[in-house]
């Protein structure tokens, strides 16, 4: 049985890795972590995943497809981009400066940025992506909740075979070329896709740190007395 410092630890050990290698991960283990993905908990066990995993050249056309279509057109997704105000957008204004700042791009190199955004499109070089898919159910925010925890089991049974994967909310905002390439019905919508693969831990955006609020800016405690 795992110790629960060693749980922490292994949970703690998760971070996007936003740089990947090429080398391709053992279809066997891309099937465990599918299963294990699968073991998340539902609404009512309703299961409202339609994933599909693509690789290899398929990948590098799909990833050519969302270029062109951002380069010509820009974003188009399918749920609002909006962080609202506050401490929210705030955060990740914060971890943009960081990132962008072990990058070397200045604030004002506009072009920069958004060849970094275009790496999102690229995968960060993955040789795998997962693009997740929520059907029509009611105002979705249930089935967008039930992806959320498929996501999370995604993620931790890649580390736990030694992989990274990294959230990619960008790939959301190209949608419908997603789905025009795929062929995949348009009443699936996305929220997010996952890029996968072994990281390349000699890259200087490996490490970024992007910090996390404390608990007293996310936690309120009713009838525990517990220090935060």
């Amino acid at each position: 049985m795992t110790s629960s410092n060693n749980y922490s630890e292994f949970i703690r050990s998760r971070h996007s890795a936003r740089a990947y290698l090429p080398d391709q991960v053992p279809a066997e283990v891309i099937k465990q972590v599918l299963i294990d993905a699968q073991s998340a908990p539902s609404n009512s066990n309703t299961q409202p995943w339609d994933v599909h995993v693509v690789s290899g050249e398929k990948l590098r056309e799909l990833s050519d497809a969302l270029i062109s279509e951002f380069n010509e057109n820009g974003i188009n997704p399918d749920f609002t981009l909006d962080y609202g105000e506050g401490v929210h957008p705030s955060r990740s204004i914060e971890l943009a400066k960081k990132m962008y700042g072990i990058l070397g791009i200045a604030r004002e190199d506009k072009e920069g940025r958004t060849e970094f955004v275009r790496e999102n499109l690229r995968f960060f070089g993955a040789p795998h992506a997962a693009l997740l898919y929520i059907p029509p159910m009611g105002d979705r925010i249930r089935a967008a909740f039930d992806q959320g925890t498929y996501t999370e089991n995604f993620l931790l049974s890649l580390r736990a075979h030694g992989y990274y994967g990294t959230p990619l909310g960008m790939i959301s905002l190209m949608a419908p070329t997603t789905r025009e390439f795929l062929g995949i019905d348009e009443e699936q919508k996305m929220v997010v896709a996952i890029a996968f693969g072994k990281a390349d831990e000699d890259s200087p955006v490996f490490n970024v740190e992007p910090g996390r609020a404390d608990l007293s800016e996310t936690v309120t405690l009713h009838g525990i007395d517990l220090d935060i």
